[in-house]
C-alpha cells in the first residue's frame, strides 16, 4: 500500500482508539485493575489481536513497525529536559544499594542473556543470531523503549527479526512483573517481610482505575512562554522535533563517514539534547523549557511506542523463535527472582522486602510497574524509596544508555562472549564487594 499523509492519520487515529480502549479497559473491569496493565499495553495487545497480524479488523499500514524508531528518539530528547534537579543531600547507604543493584541487575541481564543464548540456545537451534540473547535485557530491564532501540539497531545491522523479539520479551517482563510481584506480596505478609501492606481496595482509585478524582488532578505544566506567540505545547514540541531531526542527520552522518558504523539516532539526539541544555542554561533560557511538560511529552510518545510496537509484532516470527525465546525469558525471570532472596536480606538492610519488591518491578517491566508494586506495601512512602532511586538512577542512567547503544554493535561484530564475559564479573565484583562495604560503613 503506497504511504501517504491519510495512511499516518489513520496509523495514528487507530493508535489512539487503542489507548481509549485501554485505559477503559483498566477504568471499568476490576481483573484488568488488579492486573496494573498500562492502557498502552492493554491496546497493544488489542491491536495485535485486530490488527492485520490477527484478525484483520484494523487497517493499519504496513510502516507501522518504523514508527517506534522515531518515537524513541523523541523521548530520547525529553530525557535531559525531563531529569528532575539533583537532590542536595549527601549520598547514602540506601542509594549506594540502589545503584549496586541496579548496576549488578543490568550487567547480569546482558551477561547472563548472552551466555545463556551462545552457550545453550544455540546448541539446540543452531542458526540462532549472535545476538538472540541481548533480547533479554532489551526487553525486561529497558522495557518497551529499550526494545525499540534495540530493534531499530539489529534491523539496521541485518537481522530485521530481533524487534518484534524484544517487544515481545518486554510485553512477557511487564506481565512477570505484576504476576510475581503480587506472588512475593502474599508471600512477603505471610512471612511478616511485608510489613505495610494495603489490601487492593484500599489502594487510591487512581492507583487502580487510572482516574484521578478531583483532589489528586494536577496541572500538565506550566507555560512559559505567552501563547499570543508561540503556543506553549508547540514551542516544547518544536525543541523536541528540531534537536531530534539534528540528531537523525548526525546519525546518517555517521554512516557516510565511518562506513560500517552508524550512530544510532536515538544517541545522537540525546547528546545533543544534553548539549543544548546546558547551552540554554548558560545564557539563561533554560527556565523557558518547564520539566513537567517534557516529562508529559516523553510519557505521551512512550504509551504511542507501546502500542505500535506491540501491535506490530510479527506472529511468524514468534513462532519461529517460540521455543528459545521462552527459554530465555525464564532464564531471565529466574535470575531476578533468585537475586530477590540473595540480594535483599543480604544487601538491602532496613526495608529490604519493599526494595526488593520495587527492584522486581523495575528489572522485570517498568518504573511503573515497579512503583504500583511499591505503593501496595508502602502506600505512605514510608522508606522514602522513590527519592533514592531518583539519585542513583543519575549514576545509573548513562550506563543504560551505553549499554543499549553499544550491545547490539559489539555482538554483530563477533564480540559477544567477551561482553558477556566483562558483563558477569563486573556482577560478581559487585555482588561480593558492595555488601561487605555497605555493612562496613554501616557498622
Amino acid at each position: 500500500m503506497e504511504f501517504t499523509p491519510w495512511t499516518l492519520l489513520v496509523d495514528l487515529g487507530l493508535a489512539a482508539l487503542l489507548l481509549l480502549a485501554g485505559q477503559i479497559a483498566r477504568a471499568q473491569l476490576r481483573p484488568v485493575q488488579k492486573l496494573f496493565l498500562p492502557a498502552s499495553v492493554i491496546g497493544g495487545v488489542l491491536g495485535l489481536g485486530l490488527g492485520t497480524g490477527g484478525l484483520g479488523w484494523l487497517p493499519f499500514s504496513g510502516h507501522i513497525g518504523a514508527y517506534p524508531g522515531i518515537l524513541i528518539a523523541l523521548i530520547f530528547v525529553t530525557l535531559p529536559f525531563a531529569a528532575a534537579p539533583a537532590a542536595r543531600r549527601a549520598v547514602g547507604r540506601n542509594v549506594v544499594e540502589l545503584f549496586a543493584y541496579s548496576t549488578l541487575t543490568s550487567m547480569l541481564q546482558w551477561g547472563v542473556g548472552l551466555a545463556f543464548a551462545l552457550g545453550v540456545l544455540s546448541l539446540v537451534w543452531t542458526d540462532l543470531h549472535p545476538g538472540f540473547g541481548t533480547i533479554l535485557a532489551a526487553g525486561f530491564i529497558g522495557g518497551h523503549g529499550t526494545a525499540a532501540v534495540v530493534g531499530t539497531t539489529y534491523a539496521q545491522l541485518g537481522w530485521p527479526a530481533a524487534g518484534p523479539l524484544a517487544m515481545t520479551a518486554a510485553t512477557v517482563g511487564i506481565v512477570a512483573a505484576i504476576i510475581g510481584g503480587m506472588a512475593w506480596i502474599r508471600w512477603g505478609a505471610q512471612q511478616g517481610a511485608a510489613r505495610l501492606v494495603a489490601p487492593f481496595d484500599e489502594l487510591p482509585g487512581g492507583l487502580r482505575t487510572g482516574l484521578l478524582p478531583d483532589g489528586e488532578q494536577r496541572p500538565l505544566g506550566q507555560e512559559t512562554v505567552a501563547a499570543n506567540t508561540i503556543d506553549p505545547l508547540a514551542m516544547h514540541l518544536a525543541l523536541v522535533g528540531a534537536v531530534a531531526l539534528a540528531g537523525y542527520w548526525i546519525a546518517q552522518g555517521t554512516g557516510q563517514w565511518l562506513g560500517h558504523f552508524r550512530l544510532p539516532t536515538f544517541v545522537g539526539a540525546f547528546l545533543l539534547a544534553v548539549a543544548c541544555r546546558v547551552l540554554l542554561r548558560k545564557v539563561g533560557a533554560l527556565r523557558y523549557v518547564d520539566r513537567r511538560t517534557m516529562v508529559r511529552l516523553g510519557g505521551t510518545c512512550t504509551d504511542f511506542l507501546v502500542v505500535y510496537g506491540v501491535a506490530a509484532i510479527d506472529l511468524a516470527i514468534l513462532i519461529e523463535y517460540a521455543y528459545p525465546l521462552a527459554a530465555l525469558m525464564v532464564c531471565g525471570i529466574a535470575v531476578n527472582a533468585l537475586m530477590f532472596f540473595l540480594w535483599g536480606p543480604r544487601a538491602f538492610g532496613e526495608y529490604w522486602f519493599e526494595k526488593s519488591l520495587y527492584t522486581w518491578g523495575w528489572v522485570n517491566g517498568v518504573m511503573a510497574m515497579a512503583i504500583a508494586l511499591l505503593r501496595i506495601v508502602d502506600a505512605e512512602g514510608e522508606s522514602h524509596l522513590l527519592d533514592d532511586f531518583a539519585v542513583a538512577y543519575v549514576g545509573f542512567g548513562p550506563i543504560e544508555v551505553a549499554l543499549v547503544a553499544l550491545a547490539p554493535i559489539l555482538v554483530s561484530q563477533g564480540q559477544g562472549w567477551p561482553l558477556a564475559a566483562a558483563a558477569l564479573v563486573i556482577a560478581a565484583v559487585i555482588f561480593v564487594l558492595v555488601p561487605r562495604i555497605v555493612r562496613r560503613g554501616a557498622g
